[in-house]
C-alpha cells in the first residue's frame, strides 16, 4: 500500500510540475490559448490524482489495510 500512495504522490508532482514547465515555457511553441489548454489539463491530472488518492486511503482504511494512529476515539 505504501508504494501505491507513494507512486500517487510522484504522480501529483509530476503533474505540477508538466503545468508549471507549460505556463512557463510553453508560450513560445504555440498561441496562449494552446499553452492554457496543455497548463489546464496539467493541473486537471493533478486534481484527478489527488481524488484517486484520497478515495484509495479511504478504502483501505475501510477495508482495514491501513489503521489510523494516535489516540483513539473516546479518549
Amino acid at each position: 500500500m505504501s508504494y501505491l500512495v507513494a507512486l500517487a504522490f510522484l504522480a501529483i508532482i509530476a503533474s505540477l510540475g508538466a503545468a508549471l514547465f507549460f505556463m512557463l515555457r510553453g508560450g513560445n511553441q504555440g498561441t496562449a490559448p494552446d499553452k492554457s489548454k496543455r497548463m489546464a489539463r496539467a493541473l486537471a491530472l493533478r486534481v484527478g490524482f489527488s481524488v484517486l488518492l484520497f478515495v484509495c486511503i479511504l478504502l483501505s482504511w475501510k477495508m482495514g489495510w491501513i489503521h489510523p494512529t494516535g489516540i483513539e476515539a473516546g479518549q
